[in-house]
Parts: structure tokens; C-alpha cells; sequence
């Protein structure tokens, strides 16, 4: 079976760093989208908002065969000290069994206040969390 990284970035930093990593890993990508793009300054402050609240994003439909994966990792920026809106997209649609991994970017490194919130929603979709990574973006 095959490893996925679904992944969603406004800036470019996300998909590099799951770039790097599909590369390394020979993983399949799938990045989310916005459904309508937004320029930076209202992405980012209601965005933050949206992510505090825990509410998802306004996205270009996406579908993926989940059957076809053993290994998810997820990455997404961290806002307002929260994953971004589109992480909760992902997390709908994530089926029961699944072994996920988290890739948190961040301008602090540090995301450990989204940390309980993030594998706490993937343990209640009756997932794994089998590794959480921080990793700094500048």
C-alpha cells in the first residue's frame, strides 16, 4: 500500500516542506485549495479566526481513495496557534484505521498549544497519531 500527504499551504512554505517530504518518502501529494483566494491580510486574520473556532475552509471540492492508503501525514500551517481551517476539512473526510502523521509549520517552530486540539480530532475519527513534527518557516 501507498503513504499520502495531503497538505494545504497559502504561503508556499507547506508545500515545499511536503514536497521534500513526498520526495524523500516517494509519498502521492494532494494539496488543498481555497476555494477562492483571498489576498494575504484577510486570509490571515480570518483565517486565524476560523482556526481558533476550529471551523473549516471554503475549498475546492477534493476527493481521495483513502482505501488506497496505509500512511496519511497531514500538513498544514499553524494560525493563531491553531492548524489552519483546512486541516478540519481533511479531518471530515479522514476514515476510521488510519496510522496519520502531523506536520506542523509554523514562524515559531513551536506548536504545541494545537498539538492536544490536532490529535485529539484525529484520535476521535478513530485514527493513530504515530508522529507529530513541528518545523520552523521563515
Amino acid at each position: 500500500m501507498k503513504s499520502l500527504i495531503i497538505f494545504y499551504s497559502y504561503s508556499g512554505k507547506t508545500r515545499n516542506i511536503a514536497a521534500d517530504l513526498a520526495k524523500t518518502s516517494g509519498a502521492d501529494l494532494v494539496e488543498l485549495r481555497d476555494a477562492k483566494r483571498l489576498n494575504t491580510l484577510a486570509a490571515y486574520s480570518l483565517g486565524s479566526f476560523a482556526a481558533v473556532k476550529g471551523k473549516a475552509a471554503k475549498l475546492t471540492p477534493f476527493s481521495i481513495d483513502w482505501d488506497a492508503y496505509t500512511d496519511i501525514t497531514i500538513a498544514v500551517p499553524i494560525w493563531a496557534g491553531c492548524p489552519a481551517p483546512p486541516f478540519q476539512n481533511i479531518v471530515a473526510q479522514l476514515p476510521a484505521g488510519k496510522k496519520v502523521s502531523l506536520v506542523m509549520s509554523s514562524g515559531g517552530g513551536n506548536t504545541e498549544k494545537s498539538r492536544e486540539k490536532s490529535t485529539t480530532a484525529i484520535a476521535n475519527r478513530g485514527c493513530e497519531v504515530v508522529e507529530y513534527r513541528d518545523i520552523k518557516t521563515m
